[in-house]
């Protein structure tokens, strides 16, 4: 009695942390990256942009410094987003190559936050990278090779769904909802099939959604999934349960529209468009799959030997995914 007793109190204390992960410190995507862009509007003269997070009033403490064959012209333009400092300068050289030269970010080795860097000359080269706090330096390569393109982009895609807690918890209420694997497997490929067609058509311009609009319907459609749990532990039969694929297609839509924003701000190289394009996809959906074989082995190793918390935590989880996903869904939707 006294097991079940402390087994149940532990239960009830994860539901009772997660319940209340949104009001403190997690929010989708909180691990904002930084972005500096550098792009070459005429021979020897470059647009600058460097949007900084911001922490409380404060931007985060790192500094880009830029090639030293790039003199400033005029002084910084500063404005302050949602979330974010955003600074606008203009360089010029006298026409010398950027090939071989060094960028680099003072002061993120210390923080725990990345850099995506865009580079656009104007011969066409394009250069994006992630930088992260184990490699604050980049050195600009003559031309990406075709090789190059497809591991960058796949390592992206990676690291963008893995730090996409809302894309994340999304694959996990799925995972919590339907059972079978071959149920599961074509859920999740009508899913993935579904954002892999809007990130296609919205990467190449052929659609445009506003990001916050997205946002907020990637949040409900995992407060809809909390509901259809929860409805499923009552003993009553889901509209996800009859059908899942053609539920998992649609809001697949979204999540693509969703990752298509990410890769906006990335940058995509003109002469790798399709390359770039298909690599990243690939590693978002390795980073799904590796997602899902981690979540799979605990949830199973959980219920071999710890099969009464199992039990009881099961129970909990829905309602403390349903808040977090709420109240994304209602910070989203203010920000309209």
């Amino acid at each position: 009695m006294n097991i079940k007793i402390y087994t149940w109190w532990i239960a009830s204390l994860v539901g009772f942390i997660v319940s209340f992960i949104p009001t403190t410190q997690i929010h989708a995507h909180e691990v904002r990256p930084a972005l500096l862009s550098i792009e070459e509007r005429d021979t020897g003269w470059f647009d600058v942009t460097w949007k900084v997070p911001t922490r409380g009033n404060q931007p985060l403490p790192i500094t880009p410094r830029l090639p030293t064959n790039l003199q400033l012209i005029g002084s910084p333009s500063v404005r302050r987003a949602p979330g974010a400092q955003i600074e606008r300068t203009v360089y010029k050289n006298n026409g010398e190559t950027l090939a071989g030269e060094v960028i680099t970010f003072d002061g993120l080795s210390a923080l725990q936050t990345d850099v995506l860097l865009n580079i656009r000359l104007q011969d066409g080269t394009a250069h994006s990278t992630i930088l992260r706090p184990g490699s604050p330096k980049y050195t600009i390569p003559v031309q990406a090779s075709k090789f190059e393109v497809a591991i960058s982009y796949t390592r992206m895609g990676i690291i963008h769904i893995l730090e996409g807690v809302d894309h994340l918890l999304f694959v996990f209420a799925l995972l919590l909802l339907l059972s079978g694997f071959w149920l599961l497997l074509k859920t999740i490929t009508a899913f993935t099939v579904a954002h892999s067609i809007t990130l296609a058509l919205a990467t190449l311009g052929a659609v445009y959604v506003p990001a916050a609009p997205t946002e907020a319907i990637i949040s409900l459609s995992i407060v809809f999934l909390a509901s259809e749990i929860i409805r499923k532990y009552k003993g009553e039969k889901s509209m996800m349960e009859r059908y899942p694929w053609v539920i998992a297609f649609i809001f697949g839509l979204f999540h693509g529209l969703g990752f298509a924003g990410a890769l906006s701000e990335i940058g995509v190289p003109q002469h790798e468009v399709p390359l770039a394009l298909f690599t990243f996809n690939v590693g978002v959906e390795i980073g799904q799959i590796l997602f899902i074989c981690v979540v799979v082995s605990v949830l199973a190793l959980l219920r071999r030997f710890f099969t009464y918390i199992f039990q009881q935590t099961w129970k909990i989880l829905p309602y403390g995914i349903g808040s977090i996903a709420a109240f994304w869904t209602i910070e989203r939707v203010i920000s309209f």
